[in-house]
């Protein structure tokens, strides 16, 4: 099997690449990456495209919600655009596959909420290929909630989506929802495009339950890779066909940069990217 190529989501930077795009590619670049996974870049596919090409850098993959009516930001919802507008800024940046990066608690309590989501991934699925696109999904601790006949809402999810739809798993999220990481990584099999190297100690009890107090990403506590509770090594090694291994931090412990460069260092000298 080749080795998957070594990114990050550029969530992970998103302060510092609001404030200077292309200063914050170049670092990345000098770091040693050569591929990033873009987010917010519906509304600005030539801006993002013309940095990446400066700087050298590539996104094959993008985070952008393709399932979801509105999407919650902390200043309110805000509808979203219609596929074809994010799959022609998708295409337009060179991506190779759009992933939704986020699906509310509330539609994987239920069976009808669960094959909501999958009929209309699967409806994106069909879209993209006429940009000769793929799409994808990546999880967070809220698709590990409900069971339905001894099934996880995201086994049922997996059962119900097309062989073409893509899985990018969330290793650190997957942990967080009370998961078998390796054994999830084995589950999913050829169809795991990506993984989501993320590091850290789970918190007692799974922030996405409908019951949950509040949090966000300061209340954290993540790791570089290799340094927490997430069994980075073994998953890794377990997946038999991942094209990308993407760094990220949603809370990052310290300097972005040096930590990108702390997980992008255990990913090389581990052997784990090309």
């Amino acid at each position: 099997m080749a080795l998957p190529l070594a990114s990050v989501q550029l969530y992970t930077l998103a302060a510092e690449f609001s404030a200077d795009m292309s200063g914050s590619l170049d670092k990345l670049a000098a770091i040693g990456l050569k591929n990033v996974e873009a987010f917010d870049f519906v509304r600005r596919p030539k801006e993002i495209r013309a940095a990446l090409d400066a700087s050298g850098l590539a996104s094959p993959t993008g985070h952008a919600p393709l399932l979801s009516d509105e999407l919650w930001t902390p200043d309110g919802s805000i509808p979203t655009p219609a596929p074809e507008v994010v799959f022609e800024a998708a295409a337009e940046i060179g991506m190779k596959t759009v992933i939704d990066p986020m699906v509310p608690t509330e539609r994987w309590l239920t069976e009808d909420g669960v094959k909501d989501v999958a009929e209309r991934l699967n409806a994106a699925s069909e879209k993209a290929k006429e940009f000769g696109l793929t799409v994808g999904y990546h999880n967070h601790a809220q698709e590990f909630l409900a069971t339905f006949d001894g099934q996880t809402a995201y086994q049922r999810f997996l059962s119900l989506i097309d062989p073409s739809v893509e899985i990018e798993l969330d290793l650190f999220w997957a942990l967080v929802g009370g998961q078998d990481v390796v054994g999830l990584v084995q589950e999913i099999g050829d169809r795991l495009v990506a993984i989501h190297v993320k590091d850290g100690v789970a918190p007692a009890s799974n922030p996405f339950a409908p019951d949950a107090p509040k949090f966000d990403s300061s209340d954290l506590d993540q790791r570089h890779a290799g340094e927490g509770e997430v069994p980075t090594d073994a998953a890794l090694k377990a997946a038999t066909g991942i094209k990308y291994a993407v760094i990220e931090y949603d809370n990052a412990p310290g300097d972005v940069f040096e930590d990108i460069k702390d997980s992008y260092t255990f990913l090389v000298d581990g052997g784990y990217v090309a």
